[in-house]
C-alpha cells in the first residue's frame, strides 16, 4: 500500500488536516456528512498509482479544528478551503475531482467557482434537495431537524434526518463493532464525534444548498453527475439524477449505495479509474 504523507493547512477559520499518496496528476477526494480522510483511505490507495491522491478532513470533522467557534456552515468556506488545498499542493495542473454526498457539492461549487483548477468533477449524490419535486417537504424536514437538534439534541435529530433519508442509523455511520483494530476504533470515535457536529451545523444548510447549473453548463469542464446502483429512490440517488437532467448528461452509475466508495471499493475504483482517465 502507498504511504501517505500527512500535513496540515492553515485557512480562515479552520486548520486542514490533509493526506498525500503517490504520484501523477492530482485527485482530490472529498468525504461528505460525518466521514473523514480515512473512510477515503482504501479508495485513495487503489487509485494512488496513477495519481496523486490528496484526501482530506472538512473544517470542524476530526483532525481539522476550527479557530473560532462552532457555527452553522458556511458551503462556501468549504469550496474555498478545497480552493486552497489545490493551491497549496503546488501543481499548476487542473485535477480530477471526486466528492461524495455533501462533498459532491463541495465539488461542485468548486468547478463552478475555479473552473480553472478543475479539469473532470465526479459529483457522486450531492443531498440537493431543493432541485427535488418535493422540495417543500424537504424543507420542513430540514426545519424539524434543526429544533429537534436544538430541544432534544443531536442524537434524536440525527435520527429525524436518518429516517427522512430512509437509512436509519446509516445516516450517521455503523455502530463501534466490539472487537477492531486501534486506528479502526479511532476512526469510528471521530465518526461518532463528528456526528453532533454534522446534524447541528451542516445538515439545515448543505441541505438547502443548490449548485451555480448556469457556470457548470458553460464553464467548460466535463461534469459526472453520480448516483449508486443500490441507491435507487433515496432523496440523495434522486438529487443526483435531477442534477445530471438539467445538466443534460447521462448519470454515472456507481457500484454500491451512497457509501458505495467504503463497501464496493475495488469496483469503485475501477469504475472512477475508467471515467477519470
Amino acid at each position: 500500500m502507498p504511504v501517505a504523507t500527512v500535513s496540515t493547512l492553515a485557512v480562515p477559520g479552520a486548520s486542514l488536516y490533509y493526506e498525500v499518496r503517490g504520484t501523477g496528476h492530482v485527485l482530490l477526494l472529498i468525504g461528505g456528512g460525518i466521514y473523514d480522510a480515512a473512510a477515503l483511505a482504501p479508495l485513495a490507495d487503489l487509485l494512488a498509482d496513477r495519481w496523486t491522491v490528496v484526501t482530506y478532513d472538512r473544517r470542524g470533522n476530526s483532525r481539522s479544528p476550527l479557530t473560532g467557534p462552532s457555527a452553522p456552515q458556511d458551503v462556501e468556506a468549504h469550496v474555498d478551503d478545497a480552493h486552497r488545498l489545490l493551491l497549496a499542493l503546488g501543481d499548476e495542473r487542473p485535477a480530477a475531482v471526486f466528492g461524495n454526498s455533501s462533498g459532491a457539492q463541495i465539488a461542485l461549487g468548486l468547478t463552478a467557482q475555479h473552473p480553472d483548477q478543475v479539469r473532470i468533477v465526479v459529483a457522486h449524490e450531492p443531498p440537493v434537495f431543493a432541485l427535488l419535486g418535493d422540495a417543500a417537504h424537504w424543507e420542513d424536514v430540514l426545519d424539524e431537524v434543526a429544533a429537534v437538534c436544538a430541544i432534544d439534541g443531536p442524537d434524536a435529530a440525527m435520527a429525524v434526518f436518518g429516517d427522512a433519508v430512509g437509512r436509519g442509523e446509516d445516516a450517521a455511520g455503523a455502530a463501534s463493532p466490539v472487537d477492531v483494530p486501534p486506528e479502526v476504533a479511532a476512526m469510528l470515535a471521530r465518526f461518532a464525534a463528528n456526528t453532533a457536529y454534522f446534524v447541528e451545523h451542516e445538515v439545515p444548510v448543505f441541505g438547502r444548498w443548490v449548485p451555480d447549473l448556469a457556470a457548470l453548463r458553460n464553464d467548460g469542464v466535463r461534469v459526472v453527475p453520480a448516483v449508486g446502483a443500490d441507491s435507487e429512490g433515496e432523496p440523495p440517488h434522486r438529487a443526483g439524477q435531477a442534477v445530471a437532467a438539467l445538466l443534460g448528461v447521462d448519470a454515472l452509475v456507481l457500484p454500491g449505495g451512497h457509501g458505495g466508495f467504503g463497501t464496493h471499493t475495488a469496483r469503485f475504483a475501477e469504475v472512477l479509474r475508467q471515467v477519470l482517465s
